[in-house]
């Protein structure tokens, strides 16, 4: 073990043993000697071990979210067909979003409620309207046509997207 006269600096290698007092054969200074132990050592293993699982279960969590926010990764997917604008009996400019929900996994899916979101050329959102489409599963490999008529659409939409919501997975087969 090494240790250093606290006055002079000298530094002395002495065996491991019990603490004690020692005199520095230079100065003549005295001083208490303890020995580090060998739980100090433990201690820092144990910290270092919990640091590195803690570190594992963090990576994990970021990509099992990375995957599920990865578009390429849902199990379900809406796409737009068409979007059209129709006038109404009252002479009412309506939006139709008309598309379709695929299911790319090999489960079965509850159909999830839709949001259709309306755009300004900003990009800021402008209206968001939530619909129940009629079917209520979604077989694996399946896909389900949709078409809503916004209600109440607002002036200057640029861009339209729809959302799935509540995805939650049905009976396996």
């Amino acid at each position: 073990m090494k240790i250093k006269c606290e006055v002079c600096k000298t530094e002395y290698s002495i065996p491991d043993g019990p603490s004690g007092r020692v005199k520095c054969a230079v100065c003549g200074n005295v001083w208490n000697v303890s020995r580090t132990s060998r739980r100090g050592v433990l201690m820092v293993f144990l910290a270092s071990l919990c640091a590195l699982l803690a570190a594992t279960i963090f990576a994990v969590a970021v990509i099992v979210s990375s995957r599920r926010d990865n578009p390429e990764l849902r199990p379900l997917v809406a796409t737009i067909t068409n979007v059209s604008t129709v006038t109404d009996d009252n002479g009412a400019p309506r939006i139709v979003v008309d598309g379709t929900v695929t299911n790319r996994s090999d489960d079965i899916y509850a159909f999830p409620d839709l949001s259709i979101v309306l755009y300004d050329e900003n990009g800021a959102p402008l209206s968001r309207q939530k619909f129940m489409p009629s079917a209520t599963l979604l077989d694996a490999g399946q896909s389900v046509n949709f078409s809503h008529t916004l209600s109440n659409a607002p002036m200057g939409v640029k861009r339209v997207t729809v959302e799935l919501l509540n995805v939650t997975m049905g009976d396996k087969k």
